[in-house]
């Protein structure tokens, strides 16, 4: 009997009716062997061949119901192998394994381990971890053997719930019954150490692996990468037999995540080179290491990899998404947009995307325009990211209340839960506008444990605002939580510095004497026409232009002198005279790649500086008034947003 002519019988049977016609079937001698598939007779096993492939089919419960219908008449609902693929299909289409899967299971008078297995690894995949060792308790208990999907089941959910104790003892479990049953189940507990953070045992467990493959391999590759132990996870890339292309994707979103784009550019040209073809995540790792780098250039070269391998940006979400997130990093806001009104299909990651790209050029009016036009006209629902950007971009602007409103209808109005990244987002707020003592109270009144990145958006807004007192509380919470990142140790110094407190400087450098830490250097570069970049460091005089390069910024610094500028000797944090200061200002990395550019490129090309660093008080005075002078178009992107400067105004409106 075909699925067709299944109509007849009822769509909707209950697990009552399931139980009783089964009774009723074993009594009538209808199964001639209820523990074995393979006892089955000859018509029984086409017939059940004949259910495997529809079920194979199925796209609803109603669907699965009629074959489960005919499993039953047909005398097989005591074949362990046929109730196995049934209850994998429930799961697949993610039906709640109680009551309807669990009850299927039980009707089977001789469950094999692939059954219970069948049921563990729903119940794992349905977040139901208790459940699923519930059921392998049972397992046990009747005296049956796991086998290596059960484990592989059992890790995979310790893993997603990042229970590290009940994991680990699955795996002894596996060394008490059968050692390493398969590498399969060895790179489920790679996996499993890794998302639960404990490296060191997820390179224990490949180390003692009689037999890897490139899975296990790309597994620990990926996990050093993700520790930003990039040394390492070079060395076992260049050690790996056969490198594919998941491997070679392990390493380029590796240097990408690990801020290595120029890395990450040579790695995908090797792949390149080796033949092996990228995929849609590879090509989007190359994306992003371009947007690392900034410039137009790479971006134009981006475009071209991702046409080149048969990605079109209209229809491939993930590739178009990149490439919006591309263009802003590269200061094309335009070329941004141009990308996202030509994709036929968008998602959330498209708009989250747009907006960001839009809130970190100033455009917060187009950002929030798109965010109420996602909402209102398409069925796309904000996620945490979407409300970063919506954030972002009322920070940047300094729309308090609209900030305040969006902050709200996070939760109340789209379920979605404000994370620590949306905190920091309104300490940045309010912080930017002065509110640094409502700030302080969004940090201690938050319903999750702040993190460094809060404190450090309070740390910063006291910066601004030469707040001393509010720095303190601010700064002793980061050195508690991030003892030796340096930069906010820095950032304390500074507003000791704006401050005039010289006994406060003195103190934080000494404490960074004392734990030895080592100053983050400043770092500006550009690319020029040829796609060659140019560093340039504090006071660098090794650039074969050096002299150039100074004689064009004392002659740019007397036509500034005209328009009034006066350096900002606040900015230099140390008690020095002001002589030595402006000549501190002078050397700011910025300053330097400013100089170069206007001595190399034309006249009518928009010069594009990419800083590791925020960018100081007077450089930015510097930069809006020389755009004014040398009549060109500037824009700086440092590690806060892009500044676009024209005519000696800035897109920031001297609110960042």
């Amino acid at each position: 009997m075909t699925l067709a002519h299944s109509r007849q019988f009822s769509t909707s049977l209950n697990p009552i009716n399931i139980t009783s016609l089964s009774k009723q079937l074993i009594q009538l001698g209808r199964i001639n062997n209820p523990n074995t598939f393979s006892d089955t007779t000859h018509h029984q096993q086409l017939q059940a061949s004949s259910l495997i492939s529809n079920l194979n089919n199925c796209t609803c419960l109603p669907q699965i119901k009629q074959l489960h219908c005919h499993v039953i008449r047909q005398g097989l609902d005591q074949s362990c192998y046929i109730i196995t693929k049934l209850i994998r299909t429930l799961t697949n289409l993610n039906v709640p394994m109680d009551p309807y899967p669990r009850r299927i299971m039980n009707l089977v008078q001789f469950p094999n381990p692939f059954l219970y297995t069948s049921v563990i690894r729903g119940y794992a995949v349905q977040q139901n971890l208790s459940e699923a060792v519930t059921m392998y308790g049972s397992m046990r208990r009747e005296g049956i053997t796991p086998v290596s999907f059960t484990f592989s089941a059992l890790l995979k959910a310790c893993g997603s719930v990042g229970d590290l104790s009940l994991g680990r003892q699955f795996h002894a479990q596996t060394f008490k019954l059968s050692g390493f049953c398969s590498v399969y189940v060895g790179n489920t507990m790679i996996g499993f150490y890794v998302k639960c953070g404990d490296l060191e045992s997820a390179r224990k467990v490949f180390d003692e692996m009689p037999e890897r493959d490139v899975i296990s391999w790309t597994e620990v590759i990926a996990a050093y990468a993700k520790s930003g132990d990039m040394e390492s996870a070079e060395g076992m890339f260049e050690r790996l037999p056969k490198k594919d292309v998941v491997a070679w994707t392990a390493m380029v979103t590796g240097f990408v995540q690990n801020a290595k784009p120029l890395e990450a550019v040579e790695c995908f040209d090797r792949m390149e080179r080796s033949g092996v073809l990228p995929d849609e995540v590879t090509v989007a790792g190359f994306i992003s290491a371009c947007a690392q780098l900034g410039d137009s250039k790479y971006a134009d070269r981006a475009v071209e990899m991702a046409l080149k391998f048969g990605y079109s940006l209209r229809d491939h979400v993930v590739i178009g998404s990149a490439l919006i997130d591309m263009y802003s990093k590269c200061g094309n806001v335009e070329e941004a947009v141009k990308v996202f009104e030509s994709m036929k299909n968008k998602n959330v990651f498209t708009y989250s995307s747009m907006i960001l790209g839009l809130a970190m050029h100033g455009r917060a009016k187009e950002a929030l325009d798109l965010f109420h036009y996602m909402v209102t006209q398409t069925t796309i629902k904000p996620n945490n990211v979407t409300f970063v950007g919506v954030l972002t971009a009322c920070s940047h602007a300094g729309l308090v209340d609209q900030g305040r409103q969006m902050f709200a209808s996070m939760h109340q109005t789209f379920g979605v839960e404000p994370t620590r990244e949306h905190y920091t987002c309104m300490v940045d707020l309010l912080g930017r506008v002065g509110r640094l003592q409502e700030a302080l109270e969004v940090v201690q009144t938050m319903s999750v444990e702040p993190h460094g990145g809060v404190w450090g958006a309070l740390l910063g807004a006291c910066r601004i605002h030469k707040d001393p007192d509010v720095a303190e509380i601010a700064a002793k919470r980061l050195f508690e939580l991030e003892p030796d990142v340096i930069g906010n140790y820095i950032l304390l110094c500074n507003v000791y510095a704006s401050a005039g407190d010289w006994d406060g400087v003195l103190r934080v450098r000494r404490l960074i004497k004392e734990k030895g830490l080592k100053k983050t250097p400043a770092v500006s570069w550009v690319v020029d026409e040829k796609g060659q970049m140019h560093k340039f460091s504090p006071g660098n005089m090794n650039h074969p232009m050096s002299d150039k390069i100074q004689g064009t910024l004392e002659e740019l610094v007397e036509r500034l002198n005209v328009l009034g500028y006066q350096p900002d000797l606040s900015s230099v944090p140390y008690n020095a005279s002001d002589d030595e200061k402006r000549s501190i200002l002078t050397r700011h990395t910025e300053k330097l790649a400013l100089a170069f550019s206007l001595i190399t490129t034309s006249r009518d090309c928009t010069i594009k500086i990419m800083k590791n660093l925020r960018m100081c008080q007077d450089c930015h005075t510097f930069m809006r008034l020389a755009s004014e002078v040398t009549g060109r178009v500037i824009i700086v992107r440092d590690n806060m947003r892009f500044h676009r400067f024209r005519s000696g105004a800035c897109s920031c409106g001297d609110f960042w």
